[in-house]
């Protein structure tokens, strides 16, 4: 393989909705990937939250291979043991009572719009079935979950958009009540904004939510696709908030690489959701549910969440220390790293791509997916790169007329 010619290839072929880095990955081991022409990388953004278990983890990989050789697909006309074993296991691990599993984060979401206007319409009738979600949030890319994405730069282009969504401040009580009504089904929430800053919600204002939707019979929908699957130390998210929501939307790291999407319900919103009131074609696959169950397996030990709570201790604590480091938010290993002026995040990244360290960005801040394997080792080497990268950045100069 040759990385010219596959950016070449790839340039004349694929369609370019995306800005990628001008890079090939050809393999990769754990930690690192790998490029045609021996270049390792110390890869910080497990495919966007996806590679939970890092790159090409033996065991995950094992029990792909020996599904593969099973079965591949059938449909949802039949039963499959991989499906029903990693709905049992999702339940029992979460509390919720049900699984719709789908292929994507976005899907998920879908599912779980449905699921809420199924279970208005069920009890109230026809007209209720506006959604709140939340400015700054992210909830996908299809025309409903676009819509419900509480960012204007995501919906130029792609109007009319679906009815039904409306969008309160993100911390604001008094933004979202002024917003409810009699049309008003569910309230859709990330717990920490990925794709809009890596900002974790306030724990008051959650338990507000929460007493809100109890009071007027609203379906509490959480969104923990980025989230969910141990990224921020728990399971769920919710549980470092003590919610308990009517539907948990899962994806990315679920699969360890495959695509999978899941909607948790409890049991007063799954009632209404019988034969035909939804469907995937692909859900529930049990090439893709036997690398789930691989994925919990390795999430059963207690000496696994614990690692990761360590390594987000030390990540954070290394990171607060860096030169132009403003602030550091988020949850566990979701991580948003705010600069000082003058200090582009972008900017970062590139250089610290150079210097072998893969890393993303959300909005004007640098984030931090690391596979949830990483060992302290791989923080420190981590810290070393960002550290060099940023003692190369200039201070910013001050503003014209201000007090040095």
């Amino acid at each position: 393989m040759d990385s010219e010619k596959v950016i070449r290839r790839d340039n004349d072929y694929v369609l370019h909705t995306y800005n990628r880095n001008p890079i090939v990955i050809e393999k990769g081991a754990g930690m690192y990937a790998e490029g045609p022409e021996g270049q390792k990388y110390l890869d910080f953004t497990s495919g966007i939250g996806v590679n939970s278990l890092g790159y090409c983890d033996l065991r995950w990989a094992e029990a792909v291979a020996d599904q593969a050789h099973k079965l591949q697909h059938t449909s949802n006309l039949y039963y499959t043991g991989p499906c029903s074993k990693l709905a049992k296991r999702l339940c029992k691990r979460t509390g919720m009572d049900k699984v719709f599993f789908a292929n994507s984060g976005a899907e998920a979401n879908e599912g779980a719009i449905k699921a809420a206007r199924k279970y208005s319409f069920d009890h109230y009738g026809k007209g209720r079935e506006t959604v709140i979600t939340l400015v700054n949030s992210f909830h996908g890319r299809t025309i409903a979950t676009l819509t419900a994405t509480g960012q204007g730069v995501f919906h130029n282009y792609f109007g009319p958009f679906n009815e039904g969504f409306v969008y309160a401040v993100a911390g604001d009580m008094e933004s979202l009540k002024d917003l409810v009504d009699r049309h008003t089904c569910a309230i859709m929430l990330e717990l920490v904004q990925g794709e809009g800053g890596v900002v974790a919600l306030d724990p008051e204002y959650v338990r507000a939510v929460r007493k809100l939707c109890d009071e007027r019979d609203l379906v509490l929908i959480v969104d923990e696709v980025q989230t969910g699957v141990g990224r921020t130390g728990t399971f769920l998210c919710c549980e470092r908030y003590n919610l308990h929501p009517d539907i948990v939307t899962l994806a990315k790291g679920l699969g360890g690489g495959l695509p999978i999407g899941a909607v948790l319900l409890n049991s007063k919103v799954a009632g209404g959701m019988g034969p035909g009131t939804h469907g995937s074609t692909f859900g529930g696959n049990p090439i893709a549910c036997a690398g789930a169950n691989a994925v919990l397996d390795r999430l059963e030990s207690a000496s696994f969440m614990a690692n990761i709570n360590d390594r987000a201790a030390q990540l954070r604590a290394g990171l607060e220390k860096l030169p132009h480091v403003k602030s550091v938010s988020g949850l566990g290993l979701m991580i948003g790293i705010e600069f000082e002026p003058g200090v582009a995040a972008a900017d970062v990244l590139a250089a610290c791509r150079e210097k072998g360290l893969l890393v993303l960005t959300a909005k004007t801040r640098l984030r931090l997916l690391p596979p949830l394997i990483l060992t302290a080792h791989h923080v420190e080497a981590a810290l070393a790169i960002l550290g060099e990268v940023l003692a190369g950045f200039e201070p910013a100069a001050p503003a014209e007329g201000s007090q040095v």
